[in-house]
């Protein structure tokens, strides 16, 4: 017969392990049901997000309303890639998207980029060719990294679904200096 200690040594534990699997769960449900973080991992965000840095995805707001234009997601990447990827969104369901000439044309409207710098180009790959224009089927987005010249994005491998959208990145919370809300981009003529 094995001996487990005295009765209050028994009670003692399991109340000191109390609050550390309560935690531990409260941890869980948030991570899985409200708020995930991510990592930016290289540079196709750039200058708006940097290698590195840390923020934390909402999980909930699409559940209740639609992704907008100008909103910054993260979502499974397709395949090849095994991981989640962060981009902006720039074509909505149903619409028709144009690369000519270094920039990005909606339904025939330039869309302005006010969050790029001006020597940023949008270049065409093997998706959305150079004046080839594309409609984008319903519950997909057309995705772009900032950092137009270094990103895998739509233009590479065409549309993503609804589904895969893990979230909207809401707050950036590392490095410590850049600690802040994920700013929502307007577009002037466009609707969001």
């Amino acid at each position: 017969m094995v001996k487990l200690g005295n009765k209050r040594g028994n009670i003692a534990i399991l109340d000191a392990l109390e609050p550390v699997v309560l935690a531990f769960a409260v941890f869980m449900m948030v991570y899985l049901f409200l708020f995930q973080p991510h990592k930016v991992d290289g540079r196709s965000m750039y200058p708006n997000f940097h290698d590195k840095e840390y923020i934390l995805t909402d999980k909930v707001t699409y559940r209740k309303s639609d992704p907008k234009r100008g909103d910054v997601i993260v979502f499974h990447a397709p395949p090849p890639y095994d991981s989640d990827f962060i981009k902006r969104i720039v074509g909505m369901p149903g619409e028709t998207i144009l690369v000519r000439e270094g920039l990005v044309y909606i339904n025939g409207q330039k869309l302005e980029e006010i969050y790029l710098p001006k020597n940023f180009v949008t270049s065409e790959k093997a998706f959305l060719r150079e004046g080839v224009p594309y409609r984008i089927p319903d519950d997909y987005y057309i995705v772009f990294g900032d950092n137009r010249s270094f990103s895998s994005d739509s233009r590479e491998w065409g549309p993503i679904s609804k589904k895969a959208v893990v979230g909207k990145a809401w707050v950036r919370y590392w490095p410590l200096d850049k600690i802040g809300l994920v700013p929502h981009q307007q577009y002037s003529s466009l609707p969001q």
